[in-house]
């Protein structure tokens, strides 16, 4: 048994009307993204242990990369892999109860090199899929958004931000076409709420890591288990000080559930743990995860103090612990699940 199925038997033992999603068909788009592939993984092991007959449609741009990431499952029928950009039409021919919006870059290098397709996948993408929530009157339409929406808070004294609470987003920088991207996608979401009666929920991750992260993501937690993987010593480029909020994979997709089946109608959730670590703290939890002795932490030669980009605090999660949830994994359990997985 691997260390995703592992967390699956965890997610599906919480305390869920998880008979709701009997005889249910996903449509699930960005199905090679971390956080996507690792709820498909879910249902389907949900499938295996009670035998559910949920079926799941996935919308990836890379089929080549959707068959090395479920090749252990592509010989199962209650998964579709359909190579298409969610920017193009695309005729859905049977029914959809739950519709999940993912397909979008996410790393800042991603988004960079390609700033008009991060813009279109959250616009025009956003309405093909709502569409198909509208057409098959689907029980819910769920959005990726990003808690980078919040930009810079007004309150500079702002510890826990709240969903209501919003800040100045420079759209001159085009790193904020992430940002201005997902506003938009959620003003997106609203409307088909306001005007067609779709039950929406919208999530705002915070940094989210675990079984599959891809190693060459720019991100720090993600350059830090690809060191320690290659038996290297992890270097900073800053001074370690900058804070982040880090939820393991288990624990987020447990909360995706956890909207999905018992959220409002329209709902709008941050989803992230419930206190920070530094970058150097993370640095040195990851290295002691990875069980490798001989491995710490070192300062690049250009390092500069607090370079990293700063941020006005945690993201605030009382809407979605009202609903029962709450996260339980450490860091230092977290990111040792996290490379048991890419070492098997």
């Amino acid at each position: 048994m691997n260390v995703i199925e592992k967390d699956a038997i965890e997610i599906f033992d919480s305390d869920l009307p998880w008979d709701l999603f009997k005889n249910c068909t996903f449509l699930i788009s960005g199905a090679n993204g971390l956080l996507p592939s690792y709820i498909i993984e879910s249902i389907l092991i949900l499938n295996t242990l009670r035998n559910y007959n949920i079926k799941i449609i996935a919308l990836v741009r890379n089929k080549e990369k959707s068959n090395r990431r479920f090749f252990r499952y592509l010989n199962r029928k209650d998964l579709v892999i359909i190579e298409k950009d969610v920017c193009e039409s695309y005729e859905i021919t049977e029914k959809i109860d739950y519709v999940i919006h993912a397909a979008s870059n996410a790393d800042p290098q991603s988004f960079l090199k390609d700033p008009l397709g991060t813009i279109k996948s959250n616009t025009i993408g956003t309405i093909n899929l709502l569409e198909v929530a509208k057409k098959y009157n689907s029980r819910c339409f769920f959005y990726f958004s990003s808690g980078e929406v919040y930009g810079n808070v007004f309150d500079k004294n702002a510890y826990k931000i709240k969903e209501n609470e919003y800040g100045i987003v420079d759209h001159t920088n085009i790193r904020n076409c992430y940002a201005e991207a997902k506003r938009m996608g959620e003003a997106i979401c609203l409307s088909y709420h306001y005007q067609f009666k779709i039950p929406v929920s919208i999530v705002r991750p915070s940094h989210t890591y675990g079984p599959g992260i891809d190693l060459n993501d720019s991100r720090a937690f993600a350059s830090f288990v690809n060191n320690v993987i290659q038996e290297k010593n992890i270097i900073l480029n800053s001074d370690g000080s900058a804070k982040r909020s880090y939820l393991y994979l288990k624990d987020a997709t447990l909360a995706y559930f956890t909207i999905i089946l018992k959220g409002n109608k329209f709902g709008i959730y941050n989803v992230g743990n419930e206190y920070e670590i530094s970058i150097l703290d993370l640095a040195n939890t990851i290295i002691k995860a990875s069980g490798k002795r001989g491995l710490k932490v070192e300062y690049s030669k250009d390092c500069k103090k607090n370079s990293s980009p700063s941020r006005n605090g945690l993201l605030c999660i009382d809407n979605l612990k009202s609903l029962g949830w709450k996260p339980t994994t450490t860091e230092l359990e977290g990111f040792k699940r996290t490379i048991n997985f890419l070492n098997e």
